[in-house]
C-alpha cells in the first residue's frame, strides 16, 4: 500500500477479496442496468414530446390517453432507474465504503501497534523526511474520503464506458444519412454526434485537470493547516491546567490566531478556485445540453431525415452520452480531493514501512548499532559498552557505561544531574533510544515493566487500566481488586468495570499520585521481574514513596529494580532498611555502578555527632582510677 494503486487494490486482493469482489460486482450489474435505463428513458422522453406536438393532429384519434400513457411510463422509468438501479447502487456502495475502510482501518491499526513499537518510530524517528504529521486525521478523515472517493470514481468509470455502448449503440441504431456526409451512409448524423461529443468533453476535461489539480494542492495544504491547529488544540486541552496556572490564556490565545491564519488564508484560495470551477461547469452544462447535444441531430431533421420524434430521441440520448462522459468533470473537485487524500494515507504507509527495521532506519541519519540478547536469568541484566549519541553520523556520544551488570532481585538507584541522559539509559535498554551502540543482554523469560513519570489513561473499564499491557481477561476481578487494594486504591475496587465515574474518564478522575498507584497495582498483579522505574513516584509525598517501594518490595521480592527519583538519596522502608543495593552514578558523560553505602540510622548519627566532655566519661576516667589504685 505504498502507492496510489497498491492502496486502491489492495483490499480486492486480501482475505476479504470475496467480499470485495461480491460487492462489485453488484454494483456495476446496477450502474449497467442504470445506463440501460437512461436509453429508455430518452426514448421514453421523445415518445412524451411526440405525443405533445402531434396531440391535436387529425390522424391522433386518442391524444389524451397517449400522452397520460407516455407520461407514466417516462415517471415508472424514473422511478425504476432513481429509486431502483440507482437507489440500490447507492446503498450497496455505501456498504462497500464501509467495509474497505474497516478493513483499512484495521490494517494500518495493526501496522501501528505493532510490537516493534512502529507508532513510536514513525513519529519521533526521522530519515531525512519529515515524521507523518496528524496520524489520527490519516487514518480517519483521509481514509474515509478516499475510500468514499474511489469507489464513487470507479462507478463513474464504469457509468460512461456502459453508456457509450448502450447509449453508443442505440445512436447506431437511429441514425440517419446527412447531406454533405453522403459517404456516411446511414451513419451520418452518428458519426457527427459521437464527433461533437469527443470534441466538447475531452477539451473541457482538459481544463478540469488543470483546475483540479491546483485543487489538489489546496485540498493538501488545508489538510495539514487544519491538522496543525487541531494537534495544538488537543494539546492545548491536555495542558490547561498548566496555562490556567501560569496565567497564559493570552499567550495560546496568540498561538491558536497564528495557527488559524493558515487556515485562513488557505481557504480563501480553495473558495475562489471552487467559485470559479462551479462557473465554469454550469456553462459547460447549459452548452452541451442545449447547444452540442441538440446540434448533430438538427441538420439531418431540417433536412427531413429525422421526423420531431426522431430529433428529440436522439438529441435526449447525445445528451444523456455527453453527460456521462462528463462525469470526471462534475466530480473533479472530488477527484482532486481523493488524490489530496491518497497521498497522505500513502505517506503514512511508506512511514509505517520504513520503520519496520528500526535500526536500518535509524542508520540513515545516524549511528544505530544496538544489540539486544538473552542470557539465563541467574545472570540477571547486562549491559556492555553501551555509548549513546544524537542524530550525525559523526555525534560524539554523550553517554556511555563500560560493563553494568544487574543482579536478580537488585534494586539500583539512577542518579545524575538534570539532563545528564538518565531517562536516556533507561529508553536505550528497553529499545526505545535511537541512535548510539552497545550491547544489551535481557535474562531469558523474564517480563519487563517501565514505569514512566507522566501516566496517562485510556478510555477503557478500570479493571483493563489495571492489567495492561494484559487483556482484563487474563486475569480474575478477585486478582485486580488485591492488587489495587495492596497499591492504596481501595477504595475503587466496585468500579472495576466502569470505564467512567461520574461522567468523567478514569484520565480525569483519578490525580497525579493515584495515577501513580494505579502503577503499582500493574506491578504487583503482574508480578514483572525486570521493573524500571523513571521518576514514577514523583506526584507522591514521602510516605507514599515508601509505600510504593514496599509494595514492590513485598509482592516482587526477585524482581530487578532500576529507578530515577528526584531525591539525592533513595527512600528507606518504615523499619529504617535500605530498599536499594546499589547506585549508578553518572557524571561527565559516564555511567558507573557501586554498592550502594548504607546510611546510619538516625540514633546513631546523633551519638556519634554529640560533641564529647572528657570530664564527665567513665570511660576515659577508668584508667585515672586504675592509676589511684
Amino acid at each position: 500500500m505504498r502507492s496510489f494503486w497498491g492502496l486502491m487494490r489492495a483490499y480486492w486482493f486480501s482475505d476479504r477479496w470475496m467480499e470485495a469482489w461480491t460487492l462489485t460486482l453488484v454494483i456495476a450489474l446496477l450502474t449497467a442496468l442504470s445506463s440501460k435505463s437512461g436509453v429508455w428513458f430518452a426514448v421514453a422522453s421523445g415518445e412524451l414530446v411526440n405525443s405533445i406536438a402531434f396531440f391535436h393532429d387529425a390522424a391522433n384519434t386518442t391524444p389524451l390517453q397517449t400522452l397520460l400513457t407516455n407520461a407514466g411510463i417516462l415517471v415508472l422509468l424514473v422511478l425504476l432507474k432513481d429509486a431502483g438501479f440507482t437507489g440500490i447502487r447507492s446503498l450497496v456502495s455505501a456498504t462497500l465504503h464501509r467495509k474497505w475502510r474497516g478493513w483499512l482501518d484495521s490494517q494500518f491499526n495493526e501496522a501501528l501497534l505493532d510490537a516493534n513499537h512502529t507508532h513510536f518510530h514513525a513519529q519521533h524517528g526521522s530519515s531525512g523526511a519529515a515524521a507523518p504529521d496528524n496520524i489520527d486525521q490519516r487514518i480517519q478523515e483521509s481514509i474515509k474520503d478516499m475510500t468514499g472517493g474511489a469507489i464513487g470514481l470507479a462507478m463513474g468509470v464504469l457509468a460512461v464506458a456502459t453508456s457509450l455502448y448502450f447509449v453508443g449503440q442505440q445512436l447506431l441504431a437511429h441514425s440517419a444519412e446527412v447531406k454533405g456526409l453522403e459517404f456516411l451512409g446511414s451513419y451520418g448524423s452518428a458519426v457527427l454526434a459521437f464527433l461533437a461529443v469527443a470534441t466538447y468533453v475531452p477539451l473541457n476535461t482538459w481544463i478540469a485537470v488543470k483546475l483540479g489539480r491546483l485543487l489538489e494542492r489546496l485540498n493538501v495544504r488545508m489538510q495539514q493547516a487544519e491538522g496543525s491547529y487541531r494537534g495544538e488544540l488537543i494539546t492545548f486541552l491536555r495542558r490547561s491546567f498548566h496555562v490556567a496556572a501560569s496565567q497564559g490564556e493570552n499567550v495560546q490565545k496568540a498561538v491558536h490566531t497564528q495557527r488559524y491564519v493558515d487556515i485562513d488564508r488557505t481557504w480563501a484560495r480553495l473558495n475562489i478556485v471552487n467559485t470559479g470551477y462551479n462557473s465554469f461547469e454550469l456553462i459547460y452544462n447549459f452548452i452541451g445540453a442545449r447547444i452540442v447535444a441538440y446540434g448533430p441531430g438538427l441538420v439531418p431533421f431540417i433536412h427531413n431525415g429525422f421526423d420531431l420524434k426522431g430529433y428529440i430521441t436522439g438529441s435526449e440520448m447525445v445528451n444523456s452520452l455527453i453527460s456521462q462522459c462528463s462525469w470526471f468533470i462534475h466530480v473533479m473537485p472530488a477527484i482532486a480531493a481523493l488524490r489530496a487524500n491518497s497521498q497522505r494515507v500513502t505517506e503514512l504507509a511508506n512511514a509505517i514501512e520504513n520503520v519496520q527495521h528500526p535500526q536500518e532506519f535509524y542508520q540513515q541519519t545516524g549511528r544505530s548499532d544496538f544489540r539486544y540478547d538473552r542470557q539465563n536469568p541467574v545472570f540477571g541484566l547486562t549491559i556492555q559498552k553501551l555509548e549513546l549519541a544524537h542524530q550525525g553520523e559523526d555525534a560524539t556520544p554523550f553517554l556511555s557505561a563500560a560493563n553494568l551488570r544487574f543482579r536478580r532481585g537488585e534494586w539500583t538507584f539512577l542518579k545524575g544531574e538534570s539532563g545528564c541522559g538518565k531517562t536516556s539509559l533507561i529508553k536505550a535498554i528497553n529499545g526505545l533510544w535511537p541512535y548510539g551502540r552497545g550491547t544489551i543482554v535481557f535474562p531469558e523469560g523474564v517480563r519487563s515493566f517501565y514505569a514512566a513519570q507522566e501516566v496517562k489513561l485510556q478510555q477503557v473499564s478500570l479493571k483493563q487500566l489495571v492489567c495492561l499491557p494484559g487483556s482484563e481477561h487474563d486475569y480474575a476481578d478477585v486478582q485486580v481488586a488485591s492488587a489495587l487494594h495492596k497499591a492504596g486504591l481501595g477504595d475503587f475496587i466496585e468500579h472495576l468495570a466502569d470505564e467512567s465515574r461520574e461522567g468523567k474518564i478514569w484520565d480525569q478522575v483519578l490525580s497525579g499520585g493515584q495515577k501513580q498507584k494505579l502503577v503499582v497495582a500493574r506491578i504487583v498483579l503482574q508480578q514483572p521481574g525486570l521493573l524500571f522505574l523513571d521518576e514514577a513516584t514523583g506526584a507522591l509525598d514521602p510516605d507514599g514513596r515508601i509505600a510504593f517501594h514496599q509494595a514492590i518490595k513485598d509482592n516482587c521480592p526477585d524482581a530487578t529494580v532500576i529507578s530515577i527519583m528526584h531525591e539525592a538519596t533513595p527512600p528507606r522502608s518504615l523499619a529504617g532498611t535500605e530498599f536499594y543495593h546499589s547506585v549508578v552514578a553518572i557524571a561527565d558523560g559516564v555511567a558507573t555502578k557501586k554498592p550502594l553505602v548504607p546510611s546510619l540510622p538516625v540514633e546513631l548519627t546523633t551519638i556519634l555527632t554529640q560533641p564529647t566532655r572528657p570530664a564527665e566519661d567513665k570511660w576515659l576516667r577508668f584508667p585515672r582510677r586504675l592509676k589511684q589504685r
